[in-house]
């Protein structure tokens, strides 16, 4: 997985107590199962060995493997969705908004093609963390259509679009059956079932990705000696 993704999944998901720890160490060691052979095959024995831990200690902290996709698929909501957001955070127009997410999606089947194919079985198998999910598009699409940028006449129909276009493209790439450059066409697509005419919708698709942004640790991971200057000013 690129660096800025992995490590904001890291952090956003270990935790001060040391229960907390045990888990984020599973939840990785889970990524490294599905993400190698899919969710479907996968053992929570699989799972135990790659955390270095024995079955019990896995079971002690998930019942399920169900209980275990859910919770990971929480996670990278709340982690890798959050930090492709935030990348783009600072632009104000809805249709570029849109662009760059579908792009950054599809961005990662490249890079990460098993990350990219374990994260869509893993929200698949989830279903109810993908209201979590969807509120990211849902949101650009809501600046968008305030912004007279997009005309839909439904929002549940403008998702499945969004959707239903991003997951196939990723599909695509991350198995290698894409063209070249076929996140910029797949966001210009998803632009002008949005209602943004064709040559606006190729214009925006191309505009170049802002940088996704360094995670910083969370306040319990900082080193002492941090927070005892911060005390000191």
């Amino acid at each position: 997985m690129p660096p800025p993704l992995a490590a904001a999944f890291l952090m956003g998901t270990v935790g001060g107590a040391k229960r907390e720890r045990t888990q984020a160490q599973l939840l990785y060691a889970a990524v490294q199962v599905f993400a190698g052979g899919g969710v479907g095959s996968a053992t929570m024995q699989q799972i135990a060995q790659a955390a270095g831990v024995t079955t019990a200690t896995l079971y002690n902290h998930f019942s399920t493997k169900e209980e275990l996709v859910v919770r990971l698929a929480a996670a990278i909501a709340g982690t890798l969705c959050k930090a492709i957001d935030d990348s783009y955070g600072h632009i104000a127009d809805g249709a570029e908004r849109m662009a760059i997410g579908q792009r950054r999606y599809v961005w990662l089947a490249a890079e990460s093609p098993g990350w990219a194919l374990m994260l869509l079985e893993v929200i698949a198998a989830a279903p109810e963390v993908l209201a979590q999910v969807q509120a990211y598009p849902l949101k650009d699409l809501r600046v968008g259509v305030r912004q007279k940028k997009f005309k839909v006449p439904s929002e549940a129909a403008a998702l499945d679009a969004i959707n239903g276009i991003c997951i196939q493209a990723m599909r695509r790439v991350a198995t290698g059956r894409a063209p070249a450059h076929h996140d910029v066409a797949a966001a210009a697509m998803v632009l002008r079932a949005l209602g943004v005419p064709p040559d606006q919708a190729a214009e925006i698709a191309k505009r170049p990705l802002p940088p996704l942004p360094e995670p910083q640790p969370p306040e319990a991971a900082r080193p002492r000696a941090t927070k005892v200057a911060q005390r000191r000013a």
